[in-house]
């Protein structure tokens, strides 16, 4: 693929990272920081480290899913691979400013 079409790519990716939320929380995966790498090749794998805000989250499994699945769906990635990791451990100064509005933190 063309530095072109992995860049329109990468940014469909985080578009559709920011339609997933965590159902207890009224901000994307992606604004509220959990998003920590983004990896593409060129041959259209996909992987993605992300983490929760707590290690005990009730929607884990549901949110991983979603996150995969939507991945798995952009045009140009041929395998969407999502892991789950905590280091480094998720605190709300990784939220986006916006994020931080929304949920009343400034």
């Amino acid at each position: 693929m063309t530095p072109e079409e992995k860049l329109k790519i990468e940014e469909r990716i985080v578009e559709v990272l920011k339609t997933v939320y965590d159902p207890e929380i009224p901000v994307d995966i992606y604004s509220l920081g959990l998003i920590y790498r983004i990896d593409l090749a060129d041959d259209g794998i996909l992987e993605v480290d992300m983490t929760l805000t707590a290690p005990n989250c009730p929607a884990a499994d549901f949110i991983m899913e979603d996150v995969r699945i939507k991945l798995a769906g952009i045009t140009g990635v041929t395998d969407a691979r999502v892991n789950l990791v905590f280091e480094p451990e998720w605190d709300k100064d990784m939220m986006s400013e916006e994020a931080k509005l929304d949920l009343g933190f400034m």
